[in-house]
């Protein structure tokens, strides 16, 4: 027995001799990794919305620019694409979908359109919404409707809607930008008319040949309510 434990001794000194630096080690000390759960929460719940647009005279580029600041202050990590520069492959990474159209010969633009017919199906998986920058506005601001059989941009866009089975959350009509410089000498002349009637609304030129009809609070307000409502 005592030749036994006397080996057991040995062994255990010999053990501590060669390995001095484990016998009677300190508790490890670790590092505490602080986590900010607010932002911790925040990374996981950021909506990314993709603003897809087509435009005319640049109004809707402009539009869908303070959109997409207004969704960025709520929260959402936000993208713009000009349709007529980028074409778009896929929108799975996105959880709200924006498609902006200017409005030609009482037509959404093509790119905004083909857009729609792209990625038709894909939508019904996402929050939708559309808006249209749109001279006809200020005809239908007094209460009036379209003249010449010309459908306004709100009945076009229901019209869009109801082509494509689509079920936006909202949608904005907003006023548009009247470019009379990138006009042709025809499309010019027969604009022309609008001139006096824009001047007695108080639309002045931004600059020599430029009319800006957009209310930007109430594109902004759209904005907002459009973020809560993409929360839901």
């Amino acid at each position: 027995m005592q030749v036994a434990c006397s080996s057991k001794l040995r062994f255990l000194v010999g053990w501590i001799k060669l390995y001095p630096k484990n016998w009677q080690t300190k508790p490890a000390q670790f590092k505490p990794i602080l986590i900010n759960p607010i932002e911790n929460h925040r990374s996981r719940d950021t909506l990314k919305a993709l603003i897809a647009y087509g435009t005319r005279y640049g109004a809707t580029a402009g539009t869908s620019e303070e959109i997409a600041k207004i969704l960025r202050e709520e929260g959402f990590d936000t993208k713009i694409v000009n349709l007529k520069e980028e074409k778009i492959k896929d929108i799975r990474e996105y959880d709200l979908i924006l498609v902006g159209s200017g409005m030609k010969m009482g037509k959404w633009v093509n790119e905004a359109q083909d857009f729609l017919r792209k990625f038709q199906k894909e939508f019904n998986h996402k929050k939708l919404a559309l808006f249209v920058s749109s001279m006809q506005t200020l005809v239908e601001r007094e209460g009036k409707t379209a003249e010449g059989g010309v459908c306004s941009a709100r009945e076009v866009t229901e019209n869009i809607v109801a082509e494509y089975s689509l079920k936006p959350i909202t949608t904005g009509i907003f006023g548009g930008v009247i470019n009379y410089n990138k006009m042709g000498f025809f499309e010019g002349k027969v604009m022309g008319f609008l001139k006096p009637q824009l001047e007695k609304d108080g639309f002045k030129e931004t600059q020599p040949g430029v009319y800006d009809m957009r209310d930007w609070d109430e594109i902004r307000n759209w904005a907002k309510e459009l973020a809560e409502k993409a929360r839901q």
